[in-house]
């Protein structure tokens, strides 16, 4: 049983330090390496290329880009730069996303129907095609990309916490993505839904890897990497307000003093807002959707989800002190080690 694994970063920090970061997870063994393309941080694209320029192996994407703040055309043309950049190593991961939407005046309506006509379009893009196309949420007018893609078969994951969101990643998709889902009824309902996309289209659901996109914080302060991990917890609740999608389907509820106090929040990275509403997520919210723990008990974890069907572990690092490079590295490590035992033994 193999267990790809992947570094994904926001792009808050200096370029440089993100082309260190790139490099350093190459050589711990990453495969993948993702950028969130949120706004209005660093641009997704040139960190990328840098990021290519300071690797050679490692896979290269944003996770997410949008079908809405990016026209998919114009996804279709970066990512193929990208993958000639990198020498056939770019992969790109779109989603619905939802930063920026309200200062750039986007209706992200229908966004499952929006990310299957783009994914659709980016492939023919991708061959060479000329393309007209007008999709309820995407139109193309005999558009084509004026240079020729190293590769027409550029990996494309789509992510998604929905469920018609889960069942175009199955119809449409190389992966599917879905963030938090730790709880056995997320894992649960990842799995069956994305099968079931598949399936309606036609596909042998064993061809979409499964990716889980989980925050991790590894500690040997149990309730510091909890504590760490809470901040984190109130932002997903803020971008799935009023239904809370995922800890519903986790049979989680809000509590009612946290429940007014997300719905009062913007969407925001800012950490100040974030902390103030931490201290009311409860453990098992934290546990539901996170990783967080000493190493043998982020490894345990690990390998429940590899056994049941996960192929990748997209890993956006959190630190309970000082730097996210402690949790980069204990995982590559301490983790990484542990888990293969586990497997090895199963």
């Amino acid at each position: 049983m193999t267990l790809r694994t992947g570094l994904l970063l926001l792009p808050s920090r200096p370029a440089g330090e993100l082309g260190d970061l790139a490099a350093r997870a190459e050589a711990l063994g990453y495969d993948d390496f993702w950028l969130a393309d949120e706004r209005f941080f660093r641009e997704v694209y040139a960190l990328l290329a840098l990021a290519a320029a300071r690797t050679t192996r490692i896979r290269l994407g944003p996770c997410v880009t949008d079908p809405f703040s990016r026209h998919p055309a114009l996804t279709a043309m970066a990512i193929a730069t990208l993958d000639e950049i990198s020498g056939g190593r770019a992969v790109l991961g779109l989603g619905a996303g939802v930063s920026g939407f309200r200062e750039l005046g986007i209706d992200a309506a229908r966004s499952a129907v929006a990310i299957r006509e783009a994914v659709e379009l980016i492939r023919r893009l991708l061959a060479g095609q000329s393309v007209t196309v007008k999709g309820q949420q995407v139109s193309f007018d005999g558009g084509r990309l004026d240079f020729a893609p190293r590769r027409a078969a550029i990996p494309i994951y789509v992510a998604s916490q929905r469920e018609a969101g889960c069942r175009v990643a199955g119809r449409v998709a190389d992966g599917a993505i879905m963030q938090g889902s730790v709880a056995e009824p997320l894992l649960r309902f990842f799995r069956t839904t994305v099968a079931e996309g598949a399936r309606r289209a036609g596909r042998d659901p064993a061809q979409v890897e499964l990716v889980a996109r989980l925050n991790v914080c590894v500690s040997d302060d149990v309730r510091a990497a909890r504590d760490a991990m809470r901040p984190t917890v109130v932002r997903s609740l803020v971008a799935q307000r009023p239904d809370f999608f995922t800890f519903r389907t986790a049979g989680l509820e809000l509590p009612e003093p946290l429940r007014a106090q997300v719905l009062a929040l913007p969407y925001t990275h800012d950490a100040a807002p974030l902390m103030k509403v931490a201290p009311l997520v409860p453990d098992a919210f934290v546990d539901a959707v996170t990783l967080a723990g000493s190493a043998a008990e982020v490894a345990t974890g690990v390998a429940r989800l590899a056994r049941s069907g996960i192929g990748q572990l997209m890993v956006y690092p959190v630190a309970s002190q000082g730097s996210i490079a402690g949790t980069i590295e204990r995982f590559q490590t301490e983790v990484m080690p542990a888990v293969r035992k586990e497997l090895e033994r199963s």
